[in-house]
């Protein structure tokens, strides 16, 4: 241990509890049948297991600024993982779907405050030159951990009981805590750092509000209720008055003149298409592998490995490229691999052998490490250094927010378009051709972002 230099501890600290905290999360995904039928409830019932953790995780987000600067960011990351750690104790020994769901809101408050203030840590420990291979290897933790999360969740809920879902994260959320209190270095604090309280209320409200209503609705039927689109325009008009209101503020609790950057603005449109890529894949190869090509979980679980591995892989390599290099060389070429091998997920046919769409899969991996993270690295380099916490934030409240939408999209696209299509054909083909065109809207998405990626500046540039 004493001869990996301290900022690299960093990296290893913080990757130890971010990588819990979202696998854990992609853990439960392919679990909740199984909690419907634990329970005794609905899938609404059921589906308040993710729709409370990514909604407290949302509201949480926007306070780690505020946070940091007032205690010091290593003390709010150390409260967050103990909070993440609680949440699982307490997960493991719930006896009720109530205690679940709180148990999964606790984990989603300790996610929203352990999130920003880990990326703001990395960057506090390393110069502008060599973040990009830093946070290429800590985002491992954000690309490879949803993808091999329902993988590994579907394994453990075959051989032991649900409660050991929870009970995983303790061991590893020890580790990262005993590694957090050792390696991470103290931040200064400003005891009098004014709490922007009004702010704080609207853009919690707002953003609490829309990931609520994404959330659940699912199905045309709920995400269009008067009720639904009501608390999204809610969302939307509280949003307006929020960013009316902070720019008025000396002190807000989010700092918004970083979006006049034209880094750090472009950095978020391509990682909200990234994810946006990202989490289609998630959901819809699932329904391609076993609603087309009738295989079980298991080869659903094989077909996203090789895929995490790329991303873990290029990861890696795209930040050592930008931190040599520049973006230039990194995002364009990462968006065009991610969006052409997702354009060949949409032209599969039922004869196509299941390699085939796990080769494209995994290239698709390898465009996702080099365009997601570095955009973010680009982003966060672009603006002051006492900026980063409150930018890491809103970078991933708005990433949360822009998945979200996606999945919504491709649920309620894949429900009607197959319907549609179901009248003239059999439901395999149905299926297939609805499954299809989501991949080519995906795609579409990836290159209406790729030309952006040329207007950023790295520190190549300055």
């Amino acid at each position: 241990m004493a001869k990996i230099p301290e900022k690299w501890l960093v990296v290893v600290s913080v990757l130890f509890g971010t990588f819990t905290v979202i696998l854990n999360n992609s853990m439960l995904n392919p679990v909740l049948p199984r909690f419907i039928e634990i329970f005794d409830t609905t899938a609404v019932g059921a589906g308040w297991i993710l729709t409370i953790f990514m909604v407290s995780m949302g509201m949480t987000m926007p306070l780690t600024g505020y946070f940091g600067d007032r205690f010091g960011k290593k003390k709010v990351y150390l409260v967050g993982l103990t909070l993440f750690l609680v949440g699982s104790t307490s997960g493991f020994f719930s006896s009720s779907l109530g205690m679940v769901i709180a148990s999964r809101a606790i984990q989603g408050s300790a996610g929203g405050l352990m999130m920003p203030i880990a990326m703001a840590l990395i960057f506090n420990s390393f110069p502008r030159n060599e973040r990009g291979l830093a946070v290429g290897i800590y985002g491992v933790a954000a690309m490879v951990a949803p993808a091999i999360g329902p993988t590994v969740g579907g394994l453990l809920i075959q051989v032991l009981e649900w409660p050991w879902l929870f009970a995983v994260n303790i061991p590893f959320g020890l580790i990262g805590l005993l590694l957090s209190v050792k390696f991470l270095e103290q931040t200064e604090s400003d005891p009098e750092k004014r709490f922007d309280l009004i702010g704080f209320l609207l853009v919690t409200s707002a953003i609490g509000g829309i990931l609520f209503a994404l959330g659940r609705g699912r199905t045309p039927e709920i995400l269009f209720e008067p009720l639904n689109l009501g608390i999204i325009i809610t969302g939307l008009v509280l949003i307006f008055v929020f960013v009316r209101y902070e720019i008025r503020q000396e002190q807000p609790l989010l700092n918004l003149s970083v979006f006049k950057v034209p880094t750090y603005a472009i950095s978020i449109l391509i990682t909200s298409s990234a994810s946006i890529g990202l989490f289609s894949g998630i959901f819809l190869l699932p329904l391609l592998i076993q609603n087309v090509y009738g295989l079980n979980e298991v080869w659903t679980g094989l077909l996203f490995l090789p895929a995490a591995a790329m991303s873990g892989v290029f990861m890696s390599f795209g930040g050592r490229l930008l931190d040599k290099k520049g973006p230039k060389y990194v995002l364009p070429p990462g968006l065009a691999i991610m969006g052409i091998s997702t354009v060949g997920l949409g032209m599969l046919e039922t004869s196509s052998p299941f390699w085939w769409i796990l080769l494209l899969n995994a290239i698709r991996g390898a465009g996702m490490g080099m365009s997601n993270m570095p955009a973010t690295t680009t982003g966060m380099n672009a603006i002051p250094d006492e900026y980063v916490a409150q930018g890491s934030a809103m970078n991933n409240i708005i990433r949360q927010i822009a998945s979200s939408l996606g999945i919504v999209f491709f649920s309620i696209y894949y429900e009607v378009r197959r319907a549609q299509i179901a009248v003239g054909t059999n439901m395999q083909e149905a299926t297939l051709q609805t499954l299809n065109e989501a991949f080519l809207v995906s795609s579409a998405v990836l290159f209406i972002a790729l030309p952006f990626a040329f207007f950023m500046k790295g520190v190549q540039d300055d």
